[in-house]
């Protein structure tokens, strides 16, 4: 990082390290006043009407935790590519329910995230601190052999697009020492004790300074983006996780980088609110559609099983949290035998609301696939 790049000092300034002789970024405090233009006003409009209409579907639903699953699995994934995992839905999807350990490393971190999420979001309804981040980072990095037991906010420097692994040639030094730790705690400040400021600037302003501080070791960005679902149960805007906002980062990673070191830099955290909140909207009324495809497809699915005796009903309820089952799986969630399983799992299949996909794994056993379900929670992803 070279000090020239800072080209404007309103969120922070670069510092010069001199026992490692490179140069770091030590950020402005949160702004506690800020002035929307006519654009971000108009962004922010659209993603308050957008999360409004999200939360209407939510309220339609009986039983939240139905799609809680599937929509943390998605946001897990998306996150987790946008640092270069390249494990798909399927796999997720596959290595859930053949309910066996997995080796591989992107569906392990994947999976983590899932948990720390479902964590987060249970314990973010009560409070939100640097505290519980910490706890959320503890899970999902636990498939990280890497990272030591009860490792926390980071004491040695990192560096961020360094084409030769050091911090002079990066293309950002976050702050170190002393920096971090007051920059850490103004940060905290600013989540307890807010300036009255829509929460969606918040949030943005929360995340963007939380990616900028780089508080871990690794798994800054994945807790960076959780922390904006968190935060948006804490202030009570989402009582169900149906949010995924990191797709859309997902699908513009160069830009979303981007306009984040360009605050850094340039100071235009106009153009970052505007690129957050149109985010927020996108994202909010693709929740909206796929909630109202999955809604749409339970209730066929059980007004066409009304009136039967069978337990098939019970397996459609399962296929809503994972749209892979085995035999296995349904044996033990419905207390059949093995046959009563298999029997359920092919009167779906007849009704062509299953289709075959194969065994998993070596002495895995045979896998099912709800293929309108699936399609339903990919969207564009139904190939991955």
């Amino acid at each position: 990082m070279q000090p020239e790049q800072i080209q404007v000092t309103t969120f922070g300034h670069p510092r010069h390290q001199e026992d490692g002789d490179y140069w770091w970024f030590d950020p402005a405090p949160v702004p506690r006043d800020l002035t929307l233009d006519p654009e971000t006003q108009l962004a922010l409009s659209n993603a308050d009407a957008a999360l409004g209409r999200l939360s209407g579907v939510g309220g339609m639903l009986r039983e939240p935790r139905l799609l809680m699953r599937p929509y943390a699995v998605r946001e897990a994934l998306a996150s987790a590519r946008i640092e270069g995992t390249q494990a798909s839905l399927t796999d997720v999807f596959q290595a859930e329910a053949s309910r066996t350990p997995t080796r591989e490393r992107d569906i392990a971190e994947v999976s983590a995230h899932v948990d720390a999420l479902e964590r987060g979001f249970e314990i973010a309804s009560e409070q939100l601190s640097v505290k519980v981040l910490c706890e959320v980072h503890r899970i999902l990095m636990e498939p990280d052999r890497a990272t030591k037991p009860g490792e926390s906010i980071r004491s040695d420097p990192v560096w961020l697009g360094s084409p030769t692994q050091r911090p002079e040639t990066a293309i950002f030094v976050p702050p170190v020492g002393d920096a971090l730790n007051r920059a850490l705690a103004d940060w905290e400040d600013y989540l307890e004790n807010p300036p009255r400021v829509p929460a969606l600037i918040r949030a943005a302003l929360l995340h963007y300074q939380f990616l900028t501080i780089h508080p871990f070791v690794d798994g800054n960005g994945r807790t960076g983006r959780m922390l904006v679902l968190l935060f948006l149960r804490q202030q009570e805007i989402l009582s169900v996780p149906l949010l995924y906002v990191s797709p859309y980062f997902a699908n513009r990673r160069r830009e979303y980088y981007d306009r984040l070191q360009a605050v850094r830099e340039r100071g235009e955290i106009q153009q970052w609110l505007q690129f957050f909140l149109t985010a927020v909207a996108a994202q909010a009324d693709d929740g909206v559609l796929r909630s109202r495809e999955l809604l749409g497809l339970r209730e066929r699915y059980r007004a066409e099983l009304a009136g039967t005796r069978s337990r098939a009903i019970e397996v459609v309820e399962t296929l809503f949290m994972n749209p892979i089952v085995t035999s296995s799986l349904i044996r033990k969630q419905l207390g059949v035998t093995n046959q009563g399983a298999l029997n359920l799992i092919r009167s779906l299949a007849s009704r062509g609301w299953l289709t075959e996909l194969g065994v998993h794994g070596k002495g895995g056993g045979t896998l099912w696939l709800a293929n309108e379900v699936f399609a339903a929670i990919a969207g564009d992803e139904s190939g991955a």
